[in-house]
C-alpha cells in the first residue's frame, strides 16, 4: 500500500507542480497517455487493494482462529500480485482504446491533469462506445469492490456487536476503523466521479473530487494509518493542546 500510494502520487503531481512553477501548461500527447496510463492503473490497484484489504480485516475479526490458516504468506502475496495485475490491465485497455480515438478540434484539457473525461471530450468522435467501456471497466473495478468491501464490513461490525467485553469491541473496531475511513473518502469520491453523468453542474465538482482522490486521499492516508499507533496519538494531542491552549 505504501508503494502503491507513492507511484500514485507521483504519477500527476510532478508535472502539476511543474506547471505551477514554470507557467508551462502544455503536454505531448503521448506523455498525457503515458501519465494517464499510470494514473489510471494506480488507481484501479487501489480499488483491488481496498477490498483485499478488507476481507483481510474480515478474517482477522469473524475467523480469528482459521486466520493464519486461511490467510497465509502465500495467498497475500497471490492477493496482491492479482491486484495490481489487474490495475494494470484495467489501464492497459483504457490507455489503448484513447490512441485509437480521433482528435480534431481543441486540445486545451479542462483539467488538473490528463484524466479520462477531459480526454474524450476532446475526441472528434462518437463518445458512446468509449462511455460504455467506462462504466463497464467502473464497474469492474470500482463498484464491485466497493460492494465487496462494504458487504466485508457489514460483517465485521456485526461481529463486534456480538463481543460482551466494551474492551474488546474497542480493539476491534480499532483494526478496521482507519481503512473504513481511507475507504469511505476514496470510493465516495471515485464513485461520483466516474460513474455518475458529467453534467454542467457536476463538471467543476467533479474536478474538485479528482483532486480529492488523487492529491488529498494519499496524502492524509499515512496519517489516518498512523492514527493507531499510541505514540502518534499522544503527540497529535500534545500538539493540539499546545496550539490551543499555547501549553506544552
Amino acid at each position: 500500500m505504501s508503494c502503491l500510494e507513492t507511484c500514485y502520487t507521483s504519477a500527476t503531481l510532478p508535472s502539476m507542480l511543474a506547471t505551477l512553477l514554470t507557467e508551462d501548461t502544455t503536454i505531448s500527447f503521448t506523455g498525457c497517455l503515458t501519465q494517464y496510463y499510470f494514473f489510471c492503473s494506480l488507481v484501479a490497484t487501489e480499488c483491488l487493494l481496498l477490498s483485499v484489504m478488507s476481507y483481510d480485516r474480515y478474517v482477522a475479526i469473524c475467523n480469528p482462529m482459521h486466520y493464519t490458516a486461511r490467510m497465509s504468506g502465500r495467498l497475500h502475496l497471490q492477493l496482491a500480485g492479482g491486484s495490481w495485475t489487474g490495475g494494470f490491465l484495467c489501464g492497459g485497455v483504457i490507455t489503448l482504446s484513447i490512441s485509437q480515438l480521433t482528435f480534431c478540434g481543441p486540445n486545451g484539457i479542462d483539467h488538473f491533469f490528463c484524466d479520462l473525461i477531459p480526454l474524450i471530450n476532446l475526441s472528434c468522435n462518437d463518445p458512446q462506445m468509449m462511455e460504455m467501456l467506462i462504466f463497464i471497466l467502473s464497474l469492474i473495478f470500482s463498484l464491485v469492490p466497493f460492494l465487496l468491501t462494504l458487504m466485508s464490513y457489514i460483517c465485521i461490525i456485526a461481529t463486534i456487536l456480538r463481543i460482551p467485553s466494551t474492551t474488546g469491541r474497542q480493539k476491534a473496531f480499532s483494526t478496521c476503523s482507519s481503512h473504513l475511513i481511507v475507504v469511505t473518502i476514496y470510493y465516495g469520491t471515485l464513485l461520483i466521479v466516474y460513474m455518475f453523468p458529467t453534467t454542467d453542474i457536476l463538471r467543476d465538482f467533479k474536478k474538485v473530487l479528482s483532486v480529492v482522490y488523487a492529491v488529498l486521499t494519499p496524502l492524509v492516508n499515512p496519517l489516518i494509518y498512523s492514527l493507531r499507533n499510541k505514540e502518534v496519538k499522544e503527540a497529535l494531542r500534545k500538539a493540539c493542546r499546545k496550539f490551543v491552549f499555547g501549553q506544552c
